[in-house]
């Protein structure tokens, strides 16, 4: 005990709570965490950092059980396992884990039971529950969905790459594997993204699709069910500028799409899962946190939208000469529009949307068996419920892709 001691107050605060520090003189827990926040049980391995005041560690939760652990201002729910790596602005919910030699970083959503094996990089990442990814892995700018269960999940195989960046410089890039509407019923087929593959955003990818192992994917499936077949590519070269864009309609529409999707989650998060979440401080915090993330998430798409539209005075000027009239007149619709755009994007869809749906389906969720398995509650609920909360979301991602469109 005269160890201990020495321990910074910070440390031995944590100790008195009941949290399992193992050689606790090598733990860093900064004084910007309230102990509040950290549950009585919760094990933290030798070698860990702890910050921020943002920082809630749920009951039953392991950090750094395989190589120490950074934490920065992140919600972890019950049973959560962050194996050793970096996480920083990134929210966990009950039961998911990552493996060692992770680098999550901002706008991490990772739902319930959803996670990755080791050596995996995430940012403005989002899965739904059950989503799992294996080793090796770069999956940034992306929201997955689909899968049922743990036995019956969507699968990103070890090796997967999202690219993220394009030739021009943009990351008008977010892809859309599933999506919100549909996914949050938990009742749709999983998505199979085939190992030593990679998904080249923005890409829509319907429920059920396989993408094969090995195979670079290029384009949307939007076919549920599909085995994606890619078309050979020719060889040769052509002229490119960085910055002299063709048709960016399919590009725009895409990202006005995800920032729909992201939209009707914050919805989700602020009028459904308050219940299941609220009455637990712990799976409260990664309630609030799960609404920054996808915040932080609408931040990053609209102003990487932004910088696509102030791109468009370069590319006009580059393509005077060799670019369709119709091309030019989409580009600089898109130029002049865009003020309108970011503002109605900032302010997202009011209440009225999709109203008479949303009080439908808040009045059956209501009135679903109090608990905080939310997992269950969402299960319970009747096919007529779950259509007419799809039919509220849709409403919301219409809204959006409706009134921005070219």
């Amino acid at each position: 005990m005269s160890e201990l001691t020495q321990a910074p107050r910070s440390v031995r605060r944590l100790l008195d709570r009941g949290v399992i520090l193992h050689s606790p003189l090598s733990v860093e827990i900064d004084d910007s965490v309230s102990p509040e926040r950290i549950s009585p049980g919760v094990v933290i391995h030798a070698g860990c950092k702890i910050s921020g005041a943002e920082t809630s560690i749920g009951p039953g939760s392991k950090i750094g059980q395989e190589a120490p652990a950074t934490i920065e201002n992140c919600q972890l729910g019950h049973g959560v396992e962050l194996k050793g790596g970096f996480f920083s602005n990134a929210t966990f919910l009950d039961k998911s884990y990552m493996g060692s030699g992770a680098h999550v970083r901002a706008g991490t959503l990772l739902e319930e039971e959803s996670g990755a094996a080791h050596t995996v990089g995430f940012k403005q990442t989002i899965f739904f529950p059950f989503v799992t990814a294996g080793s090796l892995i770069n999956f940034c700018d992306a929201l997955m969905a689909g899968g049922t269960g743990r036995k019956d999940h969507g699968e990103i195989g070890s090796s997967y790459i999202h690219f993220n960046f394009t030739p021009h410089q943009d990351k008008a890039t977010a892809s859309l594997i599933g999506d919100v509407p549909l996914g949050v019923f938990l009742n749709q087929p999983p998505v199979f993204l085939g190992g030593q593959g990679g998904l080249v955003g923005p890409a829509r990818i319907a429920y059920g699709v396989v993408l094969p192992a090995g195979v670079i994917c290029r384009q949307d499936v939007l076919e549920e069910g599909a085995l994606f077949v890619p078309r050979n590519i020719t060889g040769g070269s052509r002229k490119f500028v960085i910055g002299a864009y063709r048709d960016i309609g399919k590009i725009v529409e895409k990202n006005l799409l995800y920032i729909g999707n992201l939209w009707a989650l914050s919805a989700w998060y602020s009028d459904v899962r308050v219940r299941a979440m609220s009455g637990d401080p712990f799976r409260e915090a990664c309630r609030i946190g799960a609404l920054e993330r996808i915040k932080s998430g609408l931040d990053e798409r609209i102003r990487r939208l932004k910088e696509l539209a102030d791109k468009m005075t370069f590319s006009l000027q580059c393509g005077r000469s060799t670019l369709p009239r119709e091309l030019q007149t989409q580009q600089q619709m898109f130029k002049e529009r865009w003020p309108e755009m970011e503002t109605l994007l900032r302010k997202g869809p009011d209440a009225t949307v999709g109203a008479v749906f949303r009080e439908m389906f808040l009045d059956e969720w209501e009135q679903t068996p109090p608990t905080h398995a939310y997992i269950e509650a969402i299960k319970s609920l009747s096919p007529d419920a779950c259509a007419t909360g799809a039919t509220w979301l849709q409403a919301i991602v219409a809204f959006v892709t409706t009134f921005c469109r070219l």
